[in-house]
């Protein structure tokens, strides 16, 4: 998977487990999401990296998150990117 295809991977999976609405497809790799989206709380993160395991085979460890992972959609698809590669 292409780094294109990690990002428009990860803008559906925010989509689909904020319940944004189609909103993610206006967000950009800038765009801010822990602390700037009030749907991403803690326990939307927790939804969010069990959808990027289930769906992409991902194994991630908590000790593996920190709030820059989840800074903007740009680290949070570097981080994808990164464990996939």
């Amino acid at each position: 998977m292409d780094n294109a295809q990690v990002l428009s991977h990860v803008l559906r999976l925010l989509d689909d487990v904020l319940s944004l609405n189609g909103r993610a497809q206006t967000f950009t790799r800038d765009t801010a999401l822990l602390g700037a989206l009030p749907e991403l709380d803690s326990m939307a993160v927790v939804s969010l990296i069990t959808a990027l395991e289930e769906q992409l085979g991902l194994a991630v460890d908590d000790d593996d998150i920190d709030g820059d992972t989840f800074a903007t959609v740009g680290s949070l698809a570097d981080f994808v990117a990164a464990r996939l590669g």
